[in-house]
């Protein structure tokens, strides 16, 4: 019994040991990607935090409007037709 559980403490370990070199080749590999997949997260942050909070974006738009009424008409013509465009795309998909 005691050499079985020797066994598996030795399998064990061994296992342990080849996991800590595969995670320290996967980081050496992904190094370079480190940078832009956490300025990726970061957009993705703050495209979920708008997300969570309609009254900001809602806002800024409004200040857009009464300021630069052009710009603003401008930006809802294409925003609008990129809701569209989202929409079509996700019932083709």
């Amino acid at each position: 019994m005691s050499q079985t559980l020797g066994e598996l403490e030795a399998r064990k370990h061994a296992l342990q040991a080849r996991a800590a070199q595969e995670r320290a080749d996967i980081a050496l590999h992904f190094e370079p990607l480190e940078k832009p997949l956490s300025w990726a997260d970061k957009g993705m942050d703050a495209v979920h935090f708008l997300k969570g909070n309609p009254i900001l974006w809602t806002s800024a738009f409004a200040v857009l409007a009464h300021y630069k009424p052009k710009l603003a008409s401008k930006a809802l013509a294409v925003g609008w037709g990129a809701m569209k465009l989202l929409k079509s795309a996700k019932s083709l998909i």
